[in-house]
This record gives C-alpha cells, structure tokens and sequence, in this order.
C-alpha cells in the first residue's frame, strides 16, 4: 500500500523494458500539424500498442514479475477496460484464468474485447468497483490482485513510455498526460523528474470530475463530483490516497478541458492524422490545442484509442456525445 509505494529507479525501468519487450511496442512520437505560436505538439501514441492502449505495458511487467506460486488460483483486478485488456492479453499467452470487475459503465467496446480474450467480466455498480479498487478484494472470485494503479510494478510499467520520450525528444517542455488515478503520470514524470527535471509534467482531467486539482489545492485527496461521460478513461470522485505522495512529487499543475474540447481534438486526430483517440487520450491535446500547456516542445500522450463506435460516429458528425 502506501509503504510499499515509491517512485521508480533507472533499475525498475529497466526491468519494466526487458518485461515488456517483443509484446508491447515501442510507440512513435509524432508531430501533430497544429499552427500554434512558438509550439510543437508531439503526440506519442499508445493508441497503438496491442489491444490499443498503454497499460499494456503495466499489464505485462506485472503479470511477469509475479509469483508463479501465486497465479495458481488465476489473476483479478478491477478495470474499465484498457488496463484488464492488458492482463487478458498476456494472462491468456501465460494459460492464467483472469477475472476483471468492471465499472457498470465500461464501454461495451472494451468488455466485448476482453471477454474475447477469454477474460470474466462481472459487472458492478460503480461504487461496488471503487470499493474493490480501495480494498483490493471482491468476495464474488479469487485469484492474485492486481491494481491497475498503485502497485510498483504498473508504475514501472508506464515509466518505460518516458523513456522513450526522452530517447526521441531530449529536452521537452512540458508533456502533458490523462490523470485517471495517477500510476502514469507518476511513471512518467519520475523518468522527468531524474533526467530533465526542467520538464513541465501536466495533469489533464475533464470538467465532469477533477479529484488530481483538488488534490493540488487542498494539499491532499478530497471528495469532488463525479459525472459519467463518454471519457471513461479518466475521471473519479477522489485521489487515491496511496498515490497522493507520488503525484506530489512530479505533477507541477492540472488543467481541465471540456468534453466539446475533447471531441474537437478527436475529429482533428481523426480527419488530419488519421489517428484514432478515446476520449481520455484526445484530452492531453485538447489542453494543448487551446494553449493551455504553454509554448515550445508539448508533448501530449494519447493514452488509448478503444472507443466505442457509436461514439466515434456521433463525435466524427460533429456532434459530443450525451
């Protein structure tokens, strides 16, 4: 739990890369055609890993850096999607049976695909996940639990994404980063934090749900309301309050942008690079397109692209999906 927790080393990133290479995929950095004064937008695109997301590469140091003794009984873990498709990826390669507890508001997109990967999907109501998540055990399965945010190894994980930030973009000022629970920006902007401490790491959340600002303003987690929306990937009532420590230390602001913002960027991904974004992956550009990042080398992580494709439809039209 909190104790447990700390930022990752050169040394966990290392072990994190050797997990992950040969299954996930080292992702492009891409500059965005976007005419901004005095900025560049790169986009590094996780959109394109396997399964379409970047917690596969915490899904997949987890799954191997863990005790076989102890994935006798199968693997468990709360998830809205991308993080469990991770798991179900690599738990089917391993012959693990794998159970994910998912949010009653998951994409169907997601489920659907986890589901096809030979995962147990049990649906619960929202507070029945978050309660899962906090406790990390749900009475309904058994098997080793895994948290998709505060667990050393997911960290590590995602820390392995600044890295190669870094080996393609040696001086970035700022990079700008989804804030669902914290396990990638923590990942991230420890890399930062040790190898280009001058940086800029940016927290984006969505105007339906901003616990990581009210955790900067109040000096900790607190409660802050929560609306649903088509962003899936981001958005909670509160910080985890293990991870509040790590966040600390490596996010210097968060900005919000509004869902109207983050359709725009998705069309704009869409019809000028060909790029398909979820909600939660096209919010990092928003903030950057509306200048909010500030001037020079903005790096934006676009953190998935499962989106559901009655959404995509309805946002491509032109419209923001209710």
């Amino acid at each position: 739990m909190t104790d447990l927790l700390r930022l990752p080393t050169a040394l966990d990133v290392e072990a994190a890369h050797a997990n992950i290479l040969g299954r996930a995929r080292r992702t492009p950095l891409w500059r965005l055609d976007a005419d901004l004064p005095d900025t560049r937008i790169w986009l590094k695109l996780e959109n394109l890993q396997p399964l379409g997301a970047f917690k596969l590469r915490a899904a997949l140091h987890a799954l191997r850096s863990a005790n076989p003794d102890a994935l006798r009984k199968g693997a468990l873990a709360p998830s809205s999607g991308n993080f469990g498709l991770g798991l179900a990826y690599e738990a089917r390669a391993m012959g693990v049976p794998l159970t994910i507890v998912a949010p009653d508001g998951a994409p169907k997109a997601k489920t659907d695909a986890l589901e096809a990967l030979g995962a147990q999907v049990i649906r619960v109501p929202f507070a029945t996940w978050w309660q899962t998540l906090n406790s990390r055990r749900f009475a309904d399965a058994e098997g080793l639990f895994f948290h998709p945010v505060a667990d050393p190894a997911v960290i590590a994980g995602n820390a392995t994404i600044g890295a190669e930030i870094l080996e393609d973009l040696p001086e970035p000022d700022a990079i700008v980063v989804p804030f669902g629970g914290g396990g990638l920006i923590s990942g991230v902007g420890s890399v930062m934090r040790r190898l280009r401490p001058a940086t800029r790491i940016i927290a984006v959340e969505t105007e339906t749900a901003q616990p990581a600002a009210a955790a900067l303003r109040a000096g900790g987690p607190v409660t802050v309301p929560y609306t649903p929306s088509f962003v899936d990937g981001i958005g909670s009532t509160t910080l985890l309050g293990e991870m509040w420590p790590l966040v600390r230390q490596v996010v210097d602001q968060s900005l919000s942008v509004s869902l109207f913002e983050i359709a725009e960027a998705i069309r704009l991904l869409a019809f000028r690079h060909r790029v398909i974004a979820e909600g939660a992956g096209a919010a990092s550009v928003a903030a950057a397109l509306a200048g909010r990042a500030g001037r020079g080398d903005i790096v934006c992580i676009v953190s998935g692209g499962n989106i559901d494709a009655a959404k995509l439809a309805v946002i491509l039209k032109g419209d923001t999906p209710s």
